[in-house]
This record gives structure tokens, C-alpha cells and sequence, in this order.
């Protein structure tokens, strides 16, 4: 990774973390897209402490898309080149809420977030090219629906259900856009991590955290996905599919439904104000 830049959201715990610590380890430039907090201030000192270039926190708010804008024109005012995008922030909320975009929370932050910084960084990621893309979808993906009228809110919320949904979508997304980047020298690929122990749980009951504690893997094993799809050599040029810690997987039928997928395209554009 001598030589390349990273940009990668929620980079300040869980997977992301680790994953911005042993790209910077290995040469990477990692710039996070996190909120300005103490965690990111001691998640850039963990990173920067074995880092060859220090790492930088380019404050943003996912739940908001003028934010992601902010985020975006930031980025391309201080650099010229991006080597590798790692949609990787995610949130799973016990409780509804709705975005001041007006939009369910976890599609807003797990899939539009990172459906509209891709686009306003896809022209400097071309320039970039070879490029890379990683989502980092989940397994829960497969039991997914896509009910576009609930972007704006289920009328029975179902934190699983909506998980799901949004995972869904970010597998669409990535079949979606590497058909649309063929040949552009971009490649767009997803991954389920593993059942991974990070605070995306932090809305769960104590004895919930607890159990997930337990039973799931560490965010060291699960970041070799991430780690695998954005830097190993033999993936150049590899676009459109989808890993399960590490291997080549299957995924939703749903992703290879056009005539889902358009409609769910188009819905996402419009949402995001494209």
C-alpha cells in the first residue's frame, strides 16, 4: 500500500479501525470520515503510532447529507487522488429514528451516505485508477427486502428487518455500480465481515453486548475482508462480487434483479438529490 490513499468511514473502532491501522502500517495515506469526537482523536493515535504518513479525520455526519457533501468537498479540495474508498461505517439502532433529511436512520447512514460520497468521488477515483471500491455489506443481506417506500420510515419497525434492508442495499449498490464503472479501471466489490464483536451494538441491552462479546469474532479477524479487498494484488481488476471472510460468495438474487435494481437506483439518486 506505498504510496496510496484511503479514505474510509467510521474508521475510528470496530473493523474499520483496525483495518485503517494495518493499511497505515503497511504505507497507506488513511484519511477517516468520522465525527469529530474523542473517540476519532484516539482512534488517530492509535493509527498514527505505527503509520509511515500521519493519518487525518475529515469530520462528517452520516445521518446528514449535507454533511456527506461538506465531507466530499473537502476532500477534493485538498487532494487530487483517491486509491481506495472503504464504505465501511454502519449502525444498527434498537428505536426508529428519522434523519433531519427525513429518512429512515439506518438506510441513511448505511446505504445513501455512502451511495452519494461515492458518486461525488467517483470522477477523482477514476483519475486514480486502478482504483478500488469496498462495502462492507453483511450476511444478513440474504434476508433482506427492498421496500423503497420505507426509506422514510417503516410503519412496524423491525431493527433487524431494516439491518437487513440496508445491507441489501448496499449489495445492489455494488452490482449496480460495477457494471456502470466497467471498464473505467474502478472496481466495486462487497464483503460480510464475519459475526463481529463492535459498538455497532452499543444500542443493544447490557446483557445482549455481553453475549456478542462472547460469541462473536474479534474486529482483528474480521478486518481481513476489508484488508483483502483493498489491497491484495491478485483482486485488481476483480468488480461486482461479494466475500464472506475472505472467500468468494454468494449473494441475494434480489442484487441481480434488474428491474429491482433500477428501481432501487433511481430511488437512491433521487433520495440523495443526484
Amino acid at each position: 500500500m506505498q504510496g496510496k490513499r484511503v479514505l474510509i468511514t467510521g474508521g475510528n473502532s470496530g473493523i474499520g479501525l483496525v483495518a485503517a491501522c494495518e493499511l497505515a502500517a503497511a504505507g497507506a495515506e488513511v484519511i477517516l470520515a468520522c465525527r469529530d469526537s474523542d473517540k476519532t482523536r484516539q482512534a488517530l493515535e492509535v493509527i498514527g503510532a505505527g503509520a509511515e504518513i500521519a493519518p487525518v479525520n475529515l469530520a462528517v455526519d452520516l445521518a446528514s447529507l449535507a454533511s456527506v457533501r461538506e465531507l466530499a468537498a473537502t476532500f477534493l479540495a485538498r487532494y487530487d487522488r483517491l486509491d481506495v474508498l472503504i464504505n465501511n461505517a454502519g449502525i444498527m439502532p434498537a428505536e426508529q429514528e428519522i434523519t433531519e433529511d427525513g429518512f429512515e436512520m439506518q438506510m441513511a447512514v448505511n446505504h445513501l451516505s455512502h451511495f452519494l460520497l461515492t458518486h461525488l468521488l467517483l470522477d477523482c477515483l477514476k483519475v486514480s485508477a486502478p482504483a478500488r471500491i469496498v462495502n462492507v455489506s453483511s450476511m444478513m443481506h440474504k434476508k433482506g427486502e427492498m421496500d423503497l417506500a420505507t426509506f422514510t420510515g417503516f410503519h412496524k419497525y423491525k431493527m433487524q428487518a431494516a439491518y437487513s434492508q440496508s445491507k441489501l442495499a448496499n449489495m445492489m449498490f455494488t452490482v449496480e455500480l460495477a457494471e456502470r464503472l466497467n471498464g473505467s479501471g474502478v472496481t466495486v466489490n462487497a464483503l460480510h465481515p464475519g459475526a463481529v464483536a463492535t459498538d455497532i451494538v452499543r444500542s443493544f441491552p447490557w446483557l445482549v453486548r455481553k453475549i456478542v462479546g462472547l460469541l462473536f469474532i474479534s474486529p482483528e479477524k474480521g478486518a481481513k475482508t476489508t484488508m483483502m479487498l483493498a489491497s491484495d494484488p491478485e483482486l485488481e481488476g476483480v468488480s461486482g462480487k461479494y466475500y464472506d471472510q475472505c472467500k468468494l460468495a454468494g449473494y441475494s438474487p434480489v442484487a441481480d434483479d434488474n428491474l429491482q435494481r433500477d428501481a432501487f437506483w433511481a430511488a437512491s439518486t433521487k433520495a440523495v438529490g443526484l
